[in-house]
Formats: structure tokens, C-alpha cells, sequence
């Protein structure tokens, strides 16, 4: 087995170093400025990538991210790491009571939220391929995605900025997590058949039986998988170490289900959100046990991978101002009508519809990672990817103030 000599090991451990450092002091200029540290952490990255490092210090940068492939492979093996375990916690706050709680309002809601970004994101991509930079050799797939890519909302983020709104225990701010999180659902499968579509997926088992499986995947994960572990974990609580061995199964296990969402031709991220989905519903995981995997998984892997995407393009000479304002107009206004209009259908008052709308408006980390993996699959353009990434600090920074905006509306 080949391994890492002694200069590439120095390296790899500089570029971690480097990355956790720098994400670590700018998620804390984001938390004093009252924003999410995903926006620090790819700010942290946008400055140790070629945009600014690589511009002021070409030399420096070279020698960290640049000089030693070896040591770059390693890196990525990380970052395909982080984004596995970003998408379990993701799944973890995937809380079914609530979805079912809220019953068809959360679906009508959830379901127009996307429909109205899809439609228009696929139009906008399909007729415009060139000048909005997506694979015009797969351009359905690749405008579907873009559409998607606009309609997804961030629960982890939404969810905190309703925590501190005191909104998120209301029957608004129920409705918006519920709605949120059948989201996250919906857009995860929606996304793994694209990719099973795409040219440049690795669906090896055929199109269709990719999709069999992953939709028989995540119905067997959802019942008797979920039971099974409703049986397993009061055993692994008592009979072993805590948490150490709750920590190692859980972990072992969202691998297991993503190598195998893998195999199948489906991203490794789907069977971790699936997995986190059903173990993150059982009643036997307890929340100082979700905490710790948290808290884990939040300071350690997820500032390797958003930092990492500030070392993939340069965000000055891959920017253009009119791919980003459509996607950031398109995006914003989108995804609010259409989860306004599925609030109005759904008799949700217009003030808790126009809460509804800006909450549901929230992106984050899901948009940005659907982003790099359709740039690492070819779909995208760099300027496009820059464009998504945008709009996810932008929606961001702005859905906790115009949400406490439209609360003090008097309608």
C-alpha cells in the first residue's frame, strides 16, 4: 500500500492545521457578528485559497495547497469524510414527530416551496446554458439540478435562527421545521436520481434499478431499519462504554449505509442522511448523545470541508456579476412566493405565510455541498458554483433579520 512520505505527511498536517486555525477564527468574527460559522468557515476559505492567499502570497500558497499531490489526496479523502458526516448530523435533526405533527400543511408547503425554484431554475437553465455555465451536453440534468439546487433550505440554519427569534417552539416556527425538514428529505432523493441520470454519474447498476434501490433504501431504513435500531440501541447503552461505543457504531454505521448508497450509483452523502434520519428518530439516542456527535462532527470535520471550498475555484476571476444576480434573484424570490403561496393554500394566516416564506428561504451548507459535488461531476460552471454559494451567505445573513421583520408586520 503506498503511503505518505515524509514531506507529504509535514504538509498534510500544515494544510488541516491551516484550515482549522483560520476556520475556527472567522466562525468566531461570524458568531460576534451575529451569523452562522458556516459563513466564517467559507470566508476562512476564500482567503487561504487562490482568491487571496494564492494572489498576495503565490509562493505560500503554492507550498501548502499545491506542491505535494499525495498530500492533496490525502486532503480530499477528508473533506469526502466531513461532507459524509456533515450530511448524518444534517439528518439527525430530521425529527419525523414534528414532520407528521404538522401533517399536509407541512407538505403542501414544503412541496411548493420547491416546485415554483425547480420550474423556474430549470427554464432559466435550459434556455440560457451558456451564459449561466452549466453542461450544455447534459443540459436537462444539468438544469434540473440548477432548479433544485435553488429550492433547498438549510434546516440547521433555519432552525437556529428561529431559536433565537423565539419562534422555533410556535406553531409557525413548528410548521417551518417540519416543512424544512421534508425538504431536506424530498431534495436529497430528488438529487441522487439526477445524478443517476447524469452522463457523468456513476451509476453502474442502469438507471433504473439505481432508483429501485434508493427508493427501497430509504422506505426499508425508514420502518424496519429504524426498529431495528429502536432494539439495538438500549443494548449498546447499557452494555458498552458511553459514548464511546455509541459514538464508534453510530459512525461505523452511517459509513456502512453510505458505501452502500455509493455503490448502488447514489452519492455517499444520501445513505448518510438517511442513516442520521433513523437513528437521529429513535427515542433511546439521547440528546446529550446527539450533542456530542454535534459538537464533534461541527468543529472538526465541517470547517475542513467549508474552508475546502474556498481552495477550489477562485472566487475574483470565476465571479460574474450577472450569473450571480440571477441565481441570487431567482433563488430569493422563488423559493419565498412559493413558500408563500403554499402557506396561503395550506390556510396559513398571510403574516405566518410571509414568516413561512423567509424561513423556508434560509440556505446554507445542503445548497453549497449539492453545488460542489454537481462541480466535481462537471454539471456546473465555476461561476455558477460561486453564484450558489452566494446566495447561500446572502440567504443566510439576511433570513433571521426579515424575519423578525415580518413579525412585527400588522396584518
Amino acid at each position: 500500500m503506498e503511503t505518505l512520505n515524509h514531506k507529504e505527511v509535514i504538509n498534510l498536517l500544515l494544510q488541516l492545521a491551516a484550515m482549522l486555525i483560520m476556520a475556527r477564527i472567522f466562525a468566531e468574527i461570524a458568531r460576534k457578528l451575529k451569523q452562522p460559522a458556516v459563513v466564517g468557515e467559507i470566508l476562512a476559505g476564500i482567503v487561504l485559497g487562490p482568491t487571496i492567499l494564492g494572489s498576495l502570497m503565490p509562493g505560500f500558497h503554492e507550498y501548502l495547497f499545491g506542491s505535494h499531490e499525495m498530500s492533496n489526496i490525502a486532503l480530499d479523502g477528508f473533506v469526502q469524510i466531513s461532507v459524509v458526516l456533515l450530511l448524518f448530523i444534517a439528518g439527525l435533526e430530521v425529527e419525523l414527530q414534528i414532520v407528521w405533527s404538522q401533517g399536509k400543511n407541512a407538505l403542501r408547503i414544503a412541496v411548493a416551496s420547491m416546485v415554483l425554484p425547480i420550474i423556474a431554475g430549470f427554464v432559466v437553465a435550459y434556455a440560457f446554458p451558456e451564459f449561466l455555465g452549466v453542461n450544455i451536453n447534459d443540459r436537462i440534468v444539468a438544469s434540473t439540478f440548477f432548479g433544485l439546487a435553488i429550492s433547498i433550505t438549510a434546516l440547521a440554519v433555519v432552525a437556529r435562527v428561529l431559536m433565537d427569534l423565539n419562534l422555533f417552539k410556535t406553531q409557525t416556527g413548528l410548521l417551518i421545521i417540519a416543512a424544512a425538514m421534508i425538504v431536506d428529505v424530498l431534495g436529497w432523493i430528488v438529487f441522487s436520481v439526477i445524478l443517476s441520470l447524469s452522463e457523468s454519474g456513476s451509476g453502474g447498476l442502469g438507471v433504473w434499478p439505481t432508483i429501485g434501490l434508493t427508493l427501497a433504501f430509504t422506505l426499508i431504513m425508514l420502518t424496519a431499519g429504524k426498529g431495528l435500531i429502536n432494539r439495538t440501541l438500549p443494548w449498546v447503552n447499557k452494555k458498552m462504554a458511553w459514548p464511546g461505543g455509541l459514538l464508534s457504531l453510530s459512525l461505523a454505521t452511517c459509513f456502512l449505509a453510505a458505501s452502500f448508497t455509493e455503490f448502488i450509483g447514489i452519492h455517499a452523502i444520501f445513505g448518510a442522511f438517511i442513516i442520521g434520519v433513523a437513528l437521529g428518530d429513535s427515542e433511546y439516542l439521547t440528546e446529550k448523545a446527539k450533542e456530542i456527535l454535534h459538537q464533534f462532527i461541527n468543529n472538526i470535520f465541517a470547517p475542513i470541508f467549508f474552508v475546502s471550498i474556498g481552495l477550489k475555484v477562485n472566487f475574483i476571476e470565476s465571479f460574474d456579476l450577472g450569473v450571480t444576480g440571477v441565481v441570487v434573484i431567482v433563488g430569493l424570490l422563488t423559493k419565498f412566493y412559493g413558500a408563500y403561496l403554499g402557506g396561503r393554500l395550506a390556510n396559513v394566516g398571510r403574516k405566518e405565510s410571509i414568516i413561512t416564506g423567509f424561513g423556508l428561504s434560509t440556505r446554507g451548507s445542503m445548497d453549497i455541498i449539492l453545488g460542489l459535488i454537481a462541480l466535481e461531476y462537471g454539471l456546473v460552471s465555476d461561476s455558477l458554483f460561486i453564484g450558489l454559494v452566494i446566495l447561500a451567505l446572502v440567504s443566510s445573513i439576511a433570513s433571521g433579520p426579515l424575519m423578525g421583520w415580518a413579525g412585527k408586520l400588522k396584518l
